[in-house]
């Protein structure tokens, strides 16, 4: 059974070095992590993705490539990694 998505959890989030992804946040108490995209236009959107432990978020925070490790870790996996848009 996915773990329900705290959609007004606020997460600190750190800036992170890719193009796809704007920053990065983990709040361990729920398992939940926090990305915020880029935007042309001002602050870019943030998601909400459930069931990431402090490992998963650890080898995402290190990845040589962030966008290339949640392209291929994260996004394919809704089932695992259930998401909600929060802003």
């Amino acid at each position: 059974m996915p773990t329900e998505i705290k959609s007004r959890l606020v997460i600190a989030m750190d800036p992170v070095e890719s193009s796809q992804i704007a920053a990065i946040g983990h709040d361990s108490e729920t398992n939940t992590l926090a990305i915020r995209f880029p935007s042309k236009s001002g602050p870019g959107s943030v998601y909400h993705y459930a069931n990431f432990d402090a490992e998963a978020f650890a080898a995402f925070k290190n990845a040589d490539s962030i966008g290339s490790h949640f392209g291929k870790v994260i996004k394919p996996h809704p089932d695992r990694h259930p998401y909600v848009k929060v802003s």
